[in-house]
């Protein structure tokens, strides 16, 4: 029997992951949708199981995920017009036992940030390559605006960080990421809001201060929930 690629085999733990977020669900429900490769998995699954139409919308965290949900459907809501969002599920790019998380690979850290701040329960769905004991393996991403780029840059440095400019992205908010590389974040909440408070940053992609709720971890054989 062929054994499945490893990028066959992440795309199998990614789906394991989605799949059993779609329990939380329900009929009407205004949903917080996230954004990464585990999040259109996600997406993808709310076309097949018939739950696009079945939501009353969608607040989405970037340009990206609203574009792949509009086409299945799904309306898009503006979280200004939302009087309460019950659940929000979204992906990371690293993730502890202690439900902390690095997001903003996908460079939509801040729009992320505001969606899980305002959901009543964050879920973050992962495959368990993200799984780390000490975040900072995968460059933590901090969203500048571009005229403090350089400042806020040299700050970073002083905090123990190689802070590079990913020179081809542009945010949804028209700013800048810097990804910070070399770190080993033994105390994410206080790097979190050290990070917060250098003027010029937007925001860092620490999820610590409010952690996921829920971690769903996608295996080979199946998920784990922490």
């Amino acid at each position: 029997m062929t054994q499945p690629s490893a990028a066959d085999a992440g795309q199998i733990k990614k789906l394991h992951a989605a799949r059993a977020s779609l329990a939380m669900l329900r009929d009407d429900m205004i949903l917080g949708i996230g954004t990464g490769s585990t999040v259109n998995s996600f997406i993808d699954l709310l076309g097949t199981e018939g739950w696009a139409s079945r939501l009353r919308g969608a607040v989405s965290s970037s340009d990206g995920s609203s574009a792949r949900l509009r086409t299945l459907g799904t309306p898009i809501l503006d979280l200004n017009d939302v009087p309460e969002l019950p659940l929000y599920i979204d992906g990371a790019d690293e993730a502890t036992r202690g439900r902390m998380l690095i997001k903003g690979g996908g460079a939509a850290l801040t729009r992320e940030k505001i969606v899980a701040a305002a959901a009543d329960r964050f879920v973050c769905i992962v495959d368990d390559s993200k799984l780390v004991e000490t975040l900072g393996r995968f460059a933590l991403p901090v969203e500048v605006i571009p005229m403090a780029r350089s400042y806020v840059g040299r700050r970073l440095a002083l905090l123990g960080g190689r802070p590079v400019w990913r020179r081809d992205t542009v945010t949804d908010n028209g700013n800048h990421i810097l990804d910070v590389h070399d770190l080993r974040i033994t105390d994410p909440v206080s790097m979190e809001a050290a990070i917060n408070q250098i003027a010029g940053v937007v925001t860092v992609g620490l999820f610590a201060a409010r952690p996921a709720d829920l971690l769903i971890i996608g295996g080979p054989g199946g998920v784990e929930f922490i």
